[in-house]
């Protein structure tokens, strides 16, 4: 079996990632992802590997991660994203797709839908309002596509954010 590499490197401070995302709605909710006891949530998705296409990507992530098969749809967003975390300055490429998941995927509400674990982290899945108070109060990130939601492009939008502190 070959070894897989992920397209995430650092250089000093200076981290380049690569990730993929699924934007997944049912009902007016949105599906999350925190990992570990982060203050942070994600969409659900994960880091690109050499060689391997964006949907594929993601169709393998969350394969691994929400232990299904989704239907990986068209392009939403591709984004430039400009950050700062743990002491590293990121310079992340991400691709956002719509997603569709099988209708037995669990629709909880009122607590976790799903708890997984995944290379030594626990994940926890929620789904959370489109609603930009109740994903602030979950703390989505990147925060711009808090208040994407509710109109999603009709073609793909490419997005450039920088999130750094100035000085």
């Amino acid at each position: 079996m070959s070894s897989r590499q992920t397209l995430s490197f650092l250089n000093g401070i200076h981290r380049f990632n690569y990730r993929v995302a699924g934007v997944v709605v049912r009902d007016n909710h949105v599906l999350v992802c925190r990992e570990d006891e982060d203050d942070f949530v994600l969409l659900p998705g994960g880091r690109v590997e050499f060689g391997e296409a964006s949907d594929k990507a993601l169709y393998r992530e969350i394969e691994e991660e929400l232990m299904c098969a989704a239907r990986v749809e068209r392009l939403l967003f591709s984004a430039e994203n400009f950050f700062e975390r743990e002491g590293e300055h990121y310079h992340e490429i991400a691709h956002y797709y719509a997603v569709t998941l099988p209708e037995e995927f669990p629709f909880e509400i009122n607590g976790p839908c799903l708890v997984a674990h995944d290379e030594g982290h626990v994940l926890t899945f929620d789904w959370v309002p489109v609603e930009v108070q109740a994903l602030e109060r979950f703390n989505l990130l990147p925060k711009w596509i808090r208040r994407r939601f509710v109109d999603l492009p009709a073609r793909a939008e490419h997005v450039i954010v920088d999130e750094r502190q100035k000085p």
